[in-house]
């Protein structure tokens, strides 16, 4: 499984999926750049999300609930935060007391570990200590007693740097749906139940990074903050439990891949009352990929009480007011990206195409769902050095570029080109070949079947869209 972890690290540099950050100046440690295939990979997913949970929901309760009879309309709103808020919030949350992690160091080469790491010897089975509590390092076994590190940003409003203009990066996107409740439930005229979405960056000051892209310092968090009446809450959790799992094996994601994870009531976030994780099963093992929390009332009674502000909401049906429980659905888009990236790695042994020499060659094919891929459709004139091939080629690759993400290449045989669009994840290569000028036809081949077809080329937009689900 580790060698499965180095070739996913291989490949996103080899392909400009991913790199590190500042690598020209021997990198920044848990800081990665997205290059131009995991930049529209990384925007796919987002696009997939906004559709499932914001674009295409309408009012949808549980079997359960009460509210069967209420007007059909949307449910789930988007906003977009910003990152520095008012100091208060963080006080308000929680954050300032709460959002910390052990610190220990070692006192011979004073490098810094999250306790729990080193207890639970994690990095005996990253193979770099022998015991538990040993040094990565240098091997070391005398450390500092454990401190609470806040792993929040401090940045500073304005151009004097004291405590009074001292605010911090959010850790997380949520706060911004609880101050933002009031206008948006206004503005909207929505009623509970109803859910404020928000897809945005993050930045939280890891003690122990590494696992590649797992466990980052700047990261992008989509999140639902659903608000529901009290005595709701349950239904709703689990309601959230089951949307949030049937995404990702929507997306994709093998269910054998796929655990829920409940935390104990005594390792609960002060906000909760009931917090279930969706873990992957990474190269490195078992780790969360995504959590559903009941946050109670806590984050709004919170803000009510720190700002002043009446942040209850009024049901006009019984005529009474309320604050509104809150359930939690949250998932990190790079986690996801780094799973989807391992759960469609494949290595297929003797080639898949005719041009293969050796039974011995592993082509790498990334069978990730079409919906997803960076390029959806790559163009290949059958050879480059006959002038009226490439014209056409061209010609076919312009029509396409308005109706999908498209790539053209020329170089190297056409097996060659084959297996790098494999490689990257392309569903459907075009190839235009000495047929083509004779009947205005080109050749689909599907990327998973490796089937091929003759389509006429103004048929093709039609029948691509519906071969890739458009």
């Amino acid at each position: 499984m580790k060698d499965l972890m180095e070739k996913i690290v291989s490949l996103c540099k080899r392909r400009g999926f991913i790199f590190q950050s500042s690598e020209i100046y021997g990198g920044v440690e848990a800081l990665w750049d997205y290059g131009p295939l995991g930049s529209l990979l990384k925007n796919n997913i987002k696009q997939e999300w906004l559709k499932r949970f914001v674009q295409k929901r309408d009012y949808n309760p549980p079997t359960t609930s009460s509210h069967s009879l209420r007007e059909w309309a949307p449910d789930i709103v988007l906003i977009d935060g910003t990152v520095l808020m008012h100091p208060n919030v963080w006080k308000a949350s929680g954050h300032l007391e709460h959002f910390t992690d052990p610190l220990v160091e070692c006192k011979e080469c004073h490098s810094r570990y999250r306790a729990d790491h080193m207890a639970a010897g994690r990095f005996i089975d990253e193979g770099k200590a022998k015991t538990k509590n040993q040094c990565p390092q240098c091997g070391g076994k005398n450390f500092t007693p454990p401190r609470q590190f806040n792993l929040m940003f401090k940045t500073f409003l304005g151009p004097v740097e004291d405590e009074v203009h001292q605010t911090y990066l959010r850790p997380e996107n949520a706060q911004s749906m609880f101050t933002n409740f009031k206008l948006v439930q206004e503005s909207m005229r929505l009623k509970i139940p109803f859910g404020i979405a928000q897809i945005g960056r993050s930045f939280r000051n890891e003690i122990t990074t590494g696992d590649f892209t797992f466990r980052t310092r700047e990261f992008d968090l989509a999140e639902i903050e659903y608000f529901v009446k009290p005595g709701e809450d349950e239904k709703w959790f689990d309601f959230w439990v089951n949307e949030w799992e049937k995404f990702f094996l929507d997306l994709g994601l093998r269910k054998e891949n796929l655990r829920r994870y409940e935390h104990p009531k005594g390792a609960l976030s002060h906000y909760s009352k009931r917090t279930i994780d969706i873990e992957y099963k990474f190269p490195f093992g078992w780790s969360e990929l995504a959590g559903i929390a009941n946050r109670t009332d806590f984050d709004l009674s919170q803000h009510s009480k720190f700002s002043g502000k009446d942040l209850s909401y009024f049901d006009e049906e019984t005529g009474k007011s309320y604050i509104p429980y809150v359930i939690e659905p949250t998932l990190g888009i790079e986690r996801l990206l780094l799973a989807l990236l391992v759960d469609s790695y494949q290595e297929v042994k003797g080639g898949r195409t005719k041009t293969t020499k050796s039974t011995k060659e592993v082509e790498v094919v990334l069978k990730l769902d079409k919906k997803l891929a960076p390029i959806k459709v790559a163009v290949l004139p059958l050879i480059k050095n006959k002038p009226e091939l490439v014209q056409k080629a061209k010609e076919v690759y312009q029509m396409l570029k308005p109706h999908f993400m498209c790539q053209y290449d020329e170089l190297d045989s056409i097996g060659r080109r084959y297996r790098r669009q494999d490689e990257v994840g392309t569903p459907m290569a075009i190839t235009v070949d000495f047929e083509t000028l004779k009947q205005e036809d080109v050749t689909i081949r599907d990327r998973d079947s490796m089937k091929q077809e003759r389509v006429k080329i103004p048929d093709l937009v039609k029948v691509l869209k519906e071969k890739l689900g458009n």
